[in-house]
């Protein structure tokens, strides 16, 4: 059979009030930015539900860009028949028989949103089922674990039917939670968070701190790759490369070896603000997770935060290491931050970290420094890259519910 259409059902948005319409249009429009490969697919929208109506194009691809969007709760391959009896039937008997795979049970559950269509779900649901057990073999019905589900909705116009429903991303729609920077280091736990961030509704600029030579093009050619496997899940993302030799090197040579992660992230920071103000962007997030090294103690977190006051978003901040590594796995980032080029976190290194760090220290130590020069200096020297969604992917689609 060739698939005609696809049915998309709606995540959390679904649940919001008067401004749903907000979230459903802005839904539509990353869809439509998605599929712009398959210009032939056109976007259909109604109370509660979208369709794609495939005009020929690879149905498979395009669910597998489906799975990736934010704010889709499932979606169908479908086919679209008249609000007809016979042809409801028919379309059902057909849809059936593309998976049917030796002794097999089903259920039949018919939906209508069309009221005026004369025939109720309960009569429906029989009328369809019966009609598949005549015309079938080695089919029996169960209706509480049915081995395929016929999912038949009948709408205003048209009726839709499919037999398997695949699993979106769920979340909220990218562009529809306002937009925050992302500290992206390289490592295994900011991609993550960046993607976990993205399915709030948030959209994402990431920001990498550099340090040539002591780290080399292939560490920012790593970042750029990892930027551009998040962009599959909220599409374009601007990527500012910041110059942090120089702050680097300061900190190194005036700062006690205790103390020098400590006043770097406060440097980070101080930059990472400047950079969300530029963008009119409202948080900032970060990939780090309670307690996994020195400087992400409550006491460092607390001593680090104190050179901003915008808000600190922290998706990890309670996972553990392998709960992370497997989301990185799920996500396609793992593969690339494992890859041994360093970043700037990395080098200098000191043989010891404060774990439980003071502003009142922090502060006196930074009287050394000239931070505001440091920080605009790096400000004024960013680095900006667009980076855009391939075109298109040979991942496997969405996971079968």
């Amino acid at each position: 059979m060739n698939y005609d259409h696809i049915v998309i059902r709606y995540a959390e948005l679904a649940l919001k009030g008067k401004n749903r319409s907000t979230f459903e249009r802005r839904l539509q429009e990353n869809i439509k930015v998605a599929l712009k490969p398959y210009p032939a697919a056109k976007i259909e929208r109604t109370f509660g539900r979208m369709f794609i109506k495939l005009n020929g194009e690879n149905h498979e691809e395009i669910a597998e860009k489906l799975s990736k969007i934010f704010g889709i709760h499932s979606f169908s391959l479908a086919v679209k028949v008249d609000n007809e009896l016979e042809k409801i039937q028919d379309g059902a008997l057909r849809a059936i028989s593309e998976v049917l795979s030796g002794t097999m049970t089903f259920k039949v559950s018919a939906k209508r949103a069309n009221k005026g269509f004369p025939i109720n779900s309960q009569t429906l649901n029989y009328e369809v089922g019966s009609y598949i057990l005549r015309n079938t073999h080695d089919l029996t019905v169960n209706v509480h674990n049915p081995d395929i589900e016929v999912k038949v909705e009948v709408r205003e116009t048209s009726t839709y039917i499919s037999c398997a429903v695949y699993k979106g991303s769920g979340g909220l729609p990218v562009g529809t939670g306002g937009k925050v920077v992302l500290m992206l280091s390289g490592g295994i736990d900011s991609p993550v968070a960046g993607y976990l961030a993205m399915k709030r509704g948030v959209k994402i600029e990431a920001i990498h701190f550099h340090s040539p030579p002591y780290t080399n093009e292939r560490a920012k050619q790593k970042v750029m790759d990892l930027t551009k496997v998040l962009t599959e899940y909220g599409g374009k993302i601007r990527l500012h490369v910041v110059p942090f030799t120089k702050t680097q090197m300061t900190i190194h040579q005036n700062i006690p070896s205790n103390y020098t992660m400590t006043i770097m992230r406060r440097m980070m920071l101080r930059i990472s603000e400047r950079i969300a103000q530029e963008q009119k962007a409202f948080a900032i997030t970060t990939g780090e997770s309670l307690g996994q090294v020195a400087s992400q103690t409550l006491h460092s977190m607390h001593t680090i935060n104190e050179v901003t006051n915008m808000p600190m978003i922290r998706p990890l901040v309670t996972m553990d290491k392998l709960e992370v590594i497997e989301l990185a796995q799920k996500i396609g980032t793992y593969d690339l931050s494992i890859l041994p080029y360093e970043d700037c976190c990395t080098i200098f290194l000191p043989p010891e970290t404060k774990t439980k760090p003071t502003r009142d220290k922090a502060n006196l130590f930074e009287e050394k420094l000239d931070v505001e020069a440091l920080v605009q200096e790096a400000v004024s020297n960013v680095e900006i890259i667009d980076i855009f969604p391939a075109k298109k992917t040979d991942n496997e689609f969405g996971e079968l519910l």
